[in-house]
């Protein structure tokens, strides 16, 4: 049974073993994937990417974990027999994330988060979403824990433990020379003779089989030396970010330094002289030059001040002229005018058309009289006729009338 990974509470409030009961919730987690064919299913079929044990417990790709989540959430999702299509990487996770939901909802999963919880793909909601979903998988596939079948205790064989000629014990030495001196009569064992015996043996047990001697030539091992001692030869690669190094650096560099400061301040002191004895030359130049252009310059001071005030003069001239040019334009705009309307009434004294105009006019006035002429001739006789028909027929019932009243 998987072990139960709800908030632990104590007498005195939260465990300290509270926070990482997200860590066993995602082991128990990967064991039920692992239950439900995780490996063929998921990873093989789906080409997707293995999950760890800290996957959805450590953030380190917020992408990649929320769309890990998405998917492993579907299939789940589809493992419990729901159709339900597996997400793509430009879905709108708002959408996603509520479909999942309410899955968890339609299959009594109680949700007491709000879902902008699940946009990281990782943390403890994340995990009860995908712990939920499994446990649900499991229910549907029928997934039922077998007994335990533990076999029967049989005697472990003990494992057979190879003499040593090589180690001696002491145990053995003086069971072995306590036995020798019984065969000799019972003499007394003294340590000594038992020391003497054990380093015997020891020495013995040491000692190899055959002496080995070098049958090299000296002069032949000389040569080959000779030709192989040019090869050997060690490269040692000093590392730029060894602190060693920068310090041997910074010794030659101030050595360096040391050794070239004099003939380089000598150089400098020599460039400051020349660079000073040349601005004094510079300034007993100008201040000669200032002194032989001072007239020049008085006269060139004088001549910007005429060409001022004659600037000066002449905008207020072509001020004067630009607003005469106004109003030459002006005037000839309405000359303009005029001369238009002079030859719009020339044009109309001349032409016969509105007289054309004013008899197609009267014509037509006519004509409309004599048709409203007509219509009265017609309404005056209809009215008449109606007069006519009433005073007959109001004969006629007078008439009846009295014939009634005679009878």
């Amino acid at each position: 049974m998987f072990r139960d990974t709800q908030k632990i509470i104590v007498e005195d409030g939260v465990a300290p073993s509270a926070p990482y009961v997200i860590n066993i919730r995602m082991e128990d987690l990967l064991e039920k994937l692992k239950l439900l064919s995780y490996d063929a299913e998921f990873v093989q079929n789906l080409k997707m990417k293995p999950v760890n044990r800290h996957y959805f417990v450590v953030p380190t790709n917020p992408g990649e974990q929320f769309y890990t989540f998405t998917c492993l959430a579907a299939w789940l999702i589809r493992k419990a027999g729901k159709n339900f299509e597996m997400p793509q990487e430009s879905d709108d996770p708002n959408s996603t994330i509520a479909l999942i939901l309410d899955y968890l909802r339609d299959i009594d999963i109680p949700v007491e988060f709000p879902p902008n919880k699940l946009k990281q793909g990782t943390g403890e909601h994340a995990v009860y979403v995908l712990d939920n979903l499994a446990d649900n998988a499991l229910k549907i596939e029928n997934f039922k824990w077998n007994k335990a079948n533990i076999p029967p205790d049989e005697p472990t064989p003990e494992p057979d433990i190879e003499d040593d000629d090589a180690e001696l014990i002491l145990e053995k030495v003086e069971e072995e020379m306590m036995a020798e001196y019984d065969d000799e009569d019972q003499d007394v064992l003294h340590i000594d003779d038992i020391t003497k015996f054990y380093s015997q043996n020891i020495n013995e047990a040491q000692k190899p089989d055959s002496i080995l001697e070098s049958k090299t030539n000296r002069d032949e091992w000389q040569l080959e030396l000779e030709k192989v001692l040019p090869r050997l030869k060690v490269t040692v690669k000093t590392d730029s970010r060894d602190w060693r190094a920068h310090l041997e650096q910074m010794k030659q560099l101030r050595v360096n330094i040391a050794n070239n400061l004099s003939g380089t301040k000598t150089h400098l002191n020599k460039i400051y002289t020349d660079i000073g004895n040349t601005l004094d030359k510079i300034k007993t130049r100008e201040t000669y030059l200032n002194r032989q252009l001072e007239p020049s310059l008085t006269e060139y001071r004088t001549l910007q001040e005429e060409l001022s005030k004659v600037k000066d003069q002449y905008r207020d001239v072509s001020g004067g002229v630009t607003e005469r040019t106004r109003v030459l334009s002006k005037l000839m705009e309405e000359l303009e005018h005029v001369k238009r309307e002079m030859d719009e009434r020339g044009s109309s004294m001349t032409d016969g058309t509105p007289l054309i105009n004013i008899k197609k006019t009267i014509t037509k006035m006519k004509y409309e009289i004599s048709e409203m002429n007509i219509r009265i001739g017609v309404l005056e006789y209809s009215l008449m006729c109606a007069r006519i028909r009433d005073r007959t027929q109001l004969r006629e019932d007078m008439n009846s009338t009295s014939a009634s009243v005679i009878i």
